[in-house]
């Protein structure tokens, strides 16, 4: 890795509206997987930081003012160290089944921006990147 590369990470953060209360029967197998699929990431190659609350994963962490949205925010080394996390094992099994479990939206939920290295971007810088992506649409 140069060391330009170094100086800067790659956030994630992806939100989604729940179709059901997270004490449901209907989301059950979503609050079971959250703390394996978590171990996962921390342990993952290139994984640096992810949002946390009490609970140790973030749904109880309040997004754009609606309490049925859930928030999952995270810093990786690099896109290959996320893609590679993202499409395998248990993470891969439960993305598969997010239609399950999440309302389809139709403006964007995901969204990717470099930082600087060691900086852990806020829920409202995360909203502010959404809202740039809705608006203005991908950029550099």
């Amino acid at each position: 890795m140069t060391e330009a590369a170094a100086a800067y990470q790659l956030a994630q953060v992806n939100i989604a509206r729940l179709k059901a209360p997270l004490d449901s029967p209907q989301l059950k197998d979503f609050v079971d997987a959250l703390d394996p699929v978590n171990a996962d990431a921390d342990t993952a190659d290139g994984f640096v930081w992810r949002l946390q609350g009490d609970s140790g994963n973030a749904t109880d962490t309040p997004v754009f003012g609606d309490e049925w949205l859930i928030v999952n925010m995270s810093v990786w080394r690099d896109l290959d160290a996320l893609t590679a996390y993202m499409y395998q094992g248990r993470h891969r099994e439960m993305l598969a089944r997010r239609r399950e479990w999440f309302e389809r939206l139709r403006e964007a939920v995901t969204t990717l921006w470099w930082v600087p290295s060691g900086h852990r971007p806020t829920v409202a810088e995360a909203e502010s990147r959404l809202l740039h992506l809705r608006t203005h649409g991908p950029t550099p």
